[in-house]
């Protein structure tokens, strides 16, 4: 529960603080973080895949 609480009040950082930021700039922000999920997602898909073969 304290995880959750944590992750909401990082969440509400970045947000507020995309409210000052300009537009190219939370833009590029937003799709390097989308970029990283994909990585990320990717990776975790890989490696499940691999462990059911096994």
């Amino acid at each position: 529960m304290l995880i959750l609480v944590a992750a909401f009040l990082v969440l509400a950082v970045l947000v507020g603080s995309a409210a000052y930021l300009p537009l190219p700039v939370t833009v590029v922000a937003g799709g390097a973080i989308a970029l990283w999920l994909v990585v990320f997602a990717a990776r975790e898909r890989g490696k499940h895949s691999r462990t059911r073969k096994g």
